[in-house]
């Protein structure tokens, strides 16, 4: 009974983190510009990928597959905001132009600075 309850619970957690890994994907294909698409693979593909390992955690019935599946969702959790931020940081320092969707730029207001290093 409790086996298949879980078992139940890991295909759930199993569709969840596709169905969010397909948002993320669509979004890095679709959206227009850097600062969009990141925005998409590191919220959608962390809470994707975050999903299935803790699917993997619950369908395995192995201890020590279980705590390296949640040893890697709390590396996607640490990881995925610093590498997007850094990701953004180095995108607006080094771009030409920036993209004509952003009409506020918060960064240069804040720092006084050209945004150019």
């Amino acid at each position: 009974m409790i086996v298949d309850i879980v078992t139940y619970a890991g295909c759930l957690l199993l569709l969840l983190g596709a169905l969010f890994s397909l948002v993320a994907a669509i979004g890095v294909v679709r959206l227009p510009d850097l600062f969009t698409r990141m925005h998409a693979a590191s919220k959608a593909g962390a809470v994707g990928g975050g999903l299935v390992l803790l699917a993997v955690a619950l369908l395995c019935f192995d201890v020590g597959v279980a705590m390296r599946a949640i040893v890697g969702v709390v590396f996607l959790l640490l990881t995925t905001p610093v590498s997007a931020h850094l990701l953004a940081k180095a995108s607006y320092r080094t771009s030409d132009q920036l993209h004509l969707n952003m009409v506020v730029d918060e960064l240069k207001s804040k720092t006084g600075q050209n945004h150019r290093a």
